[in-house]
């Protein structure tokens, strides 16, 4: 005959805790199962049902031998794959499946307690990959768990329901709630991260790069994660000049760009001299974080920003770089002119770098540089006639280009003619270093999208961009965009407009437009994001010193800081204590007299049986006299007879001030 399992409603309390610990532990695990190595997610989903199966059951823990090289296959797998112990994801990694085997190693309450600070400080390494509010709420909810686990773990007698103790676990967090807020916003900032993790070997990072080959910036071209958010001081300047400079490639092998290295003794050669023309636009960035030291900046910035955790500094071809690579949110304030002149008068050593092109490539775009060349034409007619010719041939602007050979931009120009920015930009420097005019490749951004709900402007990886810069004798370095003569709306309008987001292959497309439903959603989600971002998580020494100024200090110090967090924390505490006592339950005046005179009574070889009230109490005094005085006798005896009376006869309904004075009156003579 089969074994019947046991029904929920009937599981034992061990049973129940343990399923609750395993439920908790795997909203632990969860978040962190994207990024974890598929096995080692794997490994501990199969621990999690090898513990919930033993608990179901009711069989024994497994034993050592068996434990041991399971352990020990993690831990070099683990290895295997990380390379080392250390850092960031070979630490999560390991907490993960040290958790799991603990569960399987859980003989004593002392094992309970480490699985759940173990599963705590899974849940804080959980922000070390990402700090959204999807994150927060899920934490959250996780904490709540661990915390109704914990407290279940803790009776001894009966146990209340799981929707009480889920209340009690919610209360607790409630209670704590404003000492958390006061030591958000008062604790003293620190630049920086609390902890200083190595780096890992490896680590992906979505956004532009230092490179550029053909399908580089195509990839980039569907995801919609936000590169950086800016907020304008001044109007925001038309689309067409929301060119955001990042790095500038000049090298070319035949394939991939890259940036020149310079020679650091011709720094006469490289001087940077600009001509400021039209209104300065003055706005803050708050920058995503990349792996890279770039920091954005409308095409043209004035001066580099100042950054309170690291310096910063200009290229020497102005490119806005960090001290070193942008591995957290980053928020800067900049100053640019859209219109100007750069770097007008350069000398033939300095330009020559401009001019280089491998040997042995496509020959058929030298020639046709050749013949441009040949026909006489100053460098501003050659340039227009250029770019006149991807607006007459059939180019096609598309993110899904056919593949190009060795010689990719005779390919491109002359055969496939069907690429996105990188490939005109790329096949547009090549042809103009051909023909004799300096030029190079500058990657960025272009674009943007205002949100209506906050005024913000997002620019996002599908922003990504590749354009030209030529030099032109009296001119300086000039931006060339030679998509926008290919496909213009990707200019004046954005990427959605030439290349519509799609679903299920393109059986869907997407309207996200101001007036579309989804597309208000989408600003309003983003709008909230937004402010999570600047008042949360970019919550620095800077802001708190605003809000210590709004509180009318003038000039706050850390001493400021921390008497005003003494003072609030204080108050914070007072208030979580408040209800604790409001819900405390009042002792009875009389009943506490009552306690002190059997206390009284005790010391004096006199104790209170438990099964005796007040009237057999005095009968049983009364019988042993000779243990009282007979002025104490009388005072025990009128003591009991009125607290009786109080507390179960018809004085007790309408008890007066008067009546606990008088028992006071007597229990003194008691004594």
């Amino acid at each position: 005959m089969k074994s019947r399992l046991p029904s929920l409603a009937l599981l034992s309390r061990d049973k129940s805790d343990t399923l609750l610990l395993l439920l908790s532990c795997a909203l632990v695990l969860a978040p962190h199962a994207p990024r974890l190595p598929v096995w080692s997610s794997l490994f501990c989903l199969s621990l999690l049902l090898w513990r919930g199966w033993i608990a179901w059951r009711g069989n024994r823990m497994p034993p050592l031998w068996l434990l041991l090289p399971v352990a020990a296959a993690a831990m070099a797998g683990s290895y295997m794959t990380h390379k080392t112990f250390l850092g960031r994801d070979a630490g999560v990694t390991l907490l993960a499946l040290l958790l799991t085997l603990k569960l399987l190693e859980m003989h004593a309450r002392r094992d309970l307690f480490i699985v759940i600070f173990l599963s705590y400080f899974l849940v804080l390494a959980n922000f070390f990959s990402t700090q959204t509010i999807a994150t927060a709420l899920l934490t959250g909810v996780t904490i709540l768990a661990l915390l109704t686990t914990q407290l279940s773990f803790q009776y001894t007698g009966r146990v209340p329901p799981l929707k009480q103790r889920v209340k009690f676990s919610l209360l607790i967090l409630t209670l704590a709630t404003p000492l958390m807020l006061v030591l958000f916003v008062l604790f003293p900032r620190i630049q920086g991260p609390l902890w200083n993790l190595p780096n890992d070997a490896g680590i992906a990072h979505s956004g532009l790069s230092e490179e550029m080959s053909p399908g580089n910036i195509s990839q980039l071209a569907n995801s919609d994660e936000l590169a950086f958010r800016v907020a304008f001081t001044d109007p925001v300047p038309p689309r067409d000049k929301l060119y955001w400079r990042g790095p500038v490639l000049g090298t070319f092998d035949g394939r991939t760009w890259r940036r020149i290295t310079h020679d650091h003794r011709d720094r006469a050669a490289r001087s940077i001299a600009v001509r400021w023309q039209g209104e300065p636009i003055r706005y803050v960035v708050t920058l995503e974080a990349h792996g890279l030291r770039s920091l954005f900046a409308l095409d043209l910035a004035q001066a580099p920003p100042e950054l309170a955790a690291q310096g910063s500094g200009f290229s020497a071809e102005l490119e806005l770089l960090a001290a070193r690579p942008i591995e957290e949110r980053l928020r800067y304030a900049v100053t640019s002119n859209v219109t100007f002149e750069l770097q007008a008068e350069l000398s033939d050593a300095a330009l020559s770098p401009w001019l280089s092109l491998p040997p042995g490539f496509n020959p058929a775009t030298l020639a046709y540089a050749k013949q441009l060349r040949h026909s006489e034409l100053d460098d501003g007619r050659l340039i227009a006639i250029a770019l006149q010719s991807f607006r007459q041939a059939p180019f096609r602007y598309t993110l899904s280009p056919p593949l190009l050979g060795r010689d990719s931009i005779d390919d491109f120009l002359f055969t496939t003619r069907a690429g996105f920015c990188e490939h005109y930009a790329s096949a547009f420097v090549v042809l103009m270093r051909a023909a004799g005019i300096p030029a190079r490749v500058v990657t960025g951004y272009q674009g943007g999208e205002i949100n209506p709900i906050d005024g913000y402007l997002s620019v996002r990886q599908s922003d990504a961009h590749a354009w030209a810069e030529v030099w032109l004798t009296g001119k300086g370095w000039t931006r060339i965009d030679p998509t926008a003569a290919v496909a213009p709306e990707r200019v004046e309008k954005n990427l959605a407009s030439v290349l519509p987001p799609r679903l299920l292959g393109g059986l869907l497309q997407l309207d996200l437009g101001r007036n579309s439903l989804l597309g208000t959603l989408r600003f309003n989600w983003d709008a909230v994001t937004n402010q999570w971002n600047q008042w949360v998580l970019n919550y620095s020494t800077d802001k708190q010193q605003d809000v210590l100024r709004a509180l009318g200090f003038v000039q706050p110090d850390w001493r400021t800081l921390i008497g005003v967090l003494c003072i609030a924390g204080g108050i914070a505490m007072a208030l979580s204590f408040a209800p604790l006592l409001w819900r405390r339950q009042k002792i009875d005046p009389a009943q506490a007299l009552y306690d002190a005179l059997c206390r009284d009574l005790a010391r004096r070889g006199l104790p209170r049986a438990v099964h005796e009230g007040p009237r057999a109490y005095a009968a049983r005094l009364t019988r042993e006299h000779q243990k009282l005085a007979a002025s104490h006798r009388i005072a025990v005896a009128q003591f009991l007879a009125l607290y009786e009376s109080l507390q179960y006869g018809q004085a007790g309904a309408h008890r007066r001030a008067g009546d606990i004075a008088n028992l006071k009156i007597i229990f003194s003579r008691c004594r």
